[in-house]
């Protein structure tokens, strides 16, 4: 039974409110811990103590810097199995998942240690003869840091570690659904280590209380918040009264493209990967899958062969494909706002659309059309809506109607995906390919809108769950 407390200035301490709620293991209900019902006093604390402490934290050199983050790298690794379990048992996602996000996070910190030591700045060229012009790297200040509970540890090293790094201090709130993975065991690495007190901060709570007394915080030199769009858009119409400086992360109704001329196979294995990963819980996730008529017959019966095979269960076997989803709140929005009024307005269920508890069967859906949940909303939980169109540019066109973060184009010739990519408004596009691993650390916000397009060359290794379940069977 882990006993999560707010992290204040070096001390591990109680609500404000003396309150507490409890954490839950996802796929059997049992209580695993619990964590502090923190709210606005305690944010002023630990903002508060991280502006006390950012002068002398900055002062201190790069390479000081870095040695406390290769320290927090070290603490993590050292419990790497004990992190792994308890991110499976939290977050609901099978060992794979749990493993990558734990990895990731180690991962962040020493990149972050590296780069902290590598660049303080650039020579510019002169703007009139005899002058020198330097421009130097300087930390903002005081960081807040909302996060989501889909991939708690991750989502938060991504702004922590590079923030501490170059000098920032930092307050972490942390989703109340994943408090302990997401923000507990990140403010016992800073005891662990030493990190001085005030440097990184942690006020666990509820997004009513803890979560928008940070958003809303004048005393931050920046936000950075991943979450959902609708909290983003109140984030921001908050903080343009008065210019306040937020880097925001939302969700969006990503695209997963089929021309006539893929090869359904392969689209089928990546499809399972790319709306089933982590049971569909991510912002990356595909939302709508967009396909070409010629090859909609077999893409659907690929697609649901494979679906069909998985299998649902608790996150803790080996033999499991997918587990629970989040919360039952997580749950009925799918089903009651998304499924079943898609199927209502002439959707055809293809199998799945069931649930047991927090375990929802992986659904596929055909036959949707652009007026449908299915199709207007972020899905958000395994299911696999299939609309048919009639050519690559209505595809298109369908895709670029929704605001999108990551897509995915299936075709067997690459600059006709790498076109269709170009043409699609997404940061990120993959073609022939989903959820590429692609080093996607410390890609900070710029001035300019960046699109990453990836190319499948070689046959990729698909995990079992996702490939040809045949040879399993």
């Amino acid at each position: 039974m882990a006993v999560g407390r707010l992290y204040i200035d070096g001390t591990f301490q109680d609500a404000a409110s003396g309150r507490a709620a409890p954490v839950h293991e996802k796929a059997t209900g049992a209580q695993i811990g619990t964590y502090a019902l923190g709210g606005s006093a305690d944010v002023d604390r630990a903002v508060a103590a991280a502006r006390a402490a950012q002068p002398a934290w900055a002062a201190l050199s790069a390479p000081e810097r870095a040695g406390y983050l290769r320290g927090l790298a070290e603490h993590l690794q050292g419990r790497y199995e004990e992190l792994v379990e308890l991110s499976i048992r939290e977050t609901g996602g099978v060992r794979a998942k749990a493993e990558d996000e734990v990895t990731t996070s180690i991962r962040q910190l020493l990149i972050s240690s590296v780069q902290a030591t590598e660049n303080a700045g650039d020579i510019l060229p002169p703007y009139k003869a005899g002058k020198l012009s330097l421009s130097r790297a300087v930390p903002l200040g005081v960081i807040g840091v909302i996060t989501p509970w889909n991939y708690p540890m991750n989502l938060a090293m991504r702004m922590v570690a590079p923030g501490l790094a170059f000098g920032n201090t930092i307050v972490l709130k942390p989703a109340e659904l994943t408090p302990l993975v997401g923000g507990h065991v990140l403010a016992e690495a800073a005891e662990a280590v030493g990190l001085p007190a005030g440097v990184f901060n942690v006020v666990t709570g509820d997004g009513p209380e803890a979560g928008w007394a940070l958003a809303d915080h004048r005393g931050l030199d920046l936000l950075d918040f991943t979450g959902s769009r609708e909290v983003g858009l109140a984030i921001a119409a908050s903080a343009a009264t008065d210019l306040r400086a937020i880097r925001l992360e939302l969700g969006g109704d990503n695209a997963f493209i089929v021309l006539e001329d893929a090869d359904v196979e392969l689209a089928a294995s990546h499809a399972m990967i790319a709306s089933l990963e982590f049971q569909g819980q991510t912002c990356i996730s595909s939302s709508r899958h967009i396909v070409v008529r010629e090859v909609a017959d077999l893409y659907l019966e690929a697609v649901t062969r494979r679906v069909e095979a998985l299998r649902l269960g608790d996150p803790m076997s080996p033999d499991t494909d997918l587990g629970p989803l989040i919360s039952e709140g997580q749950r009925n929005r799918l089903h009651e706002r998304i499924v079943a009024p898609s199927i209502a307005k002439g959707a055809r269920l293809v199998t799945g659309g069931t649930y047991d508890g927090l375990f929802y069967r992986p659904t596929v859906l055909a036959d949707v059309t652009t007026d449908m949940p299915a199709f207007t909303e972020e899905i958000f939980g395994p299911v696999i809506p299939v609309t048919v169109v009639d050519s690559e540019d209505e595809a298109v066109e369908l895709a670029n109607r929704h605001p999108m973060m990551m897509d995915s184009v299936f075709t067997a010739d690459l600059m006709r995906g790498m076109d269709v990519a170009e043409r699609l408004r997404a940061g990120e596009v993959h073609v022939n390919d989903a959820h590429a691993r692609h080093g996607a650390e410390n890609q900070m916000p710029g001035f300019t809108r960046r699109q990453w397009i990836g190319v499948q060359r070689t046959p990729l290794t698909l995990p079992d769950w996702a490939s040809d379940p045949a040879g399993r069977r």
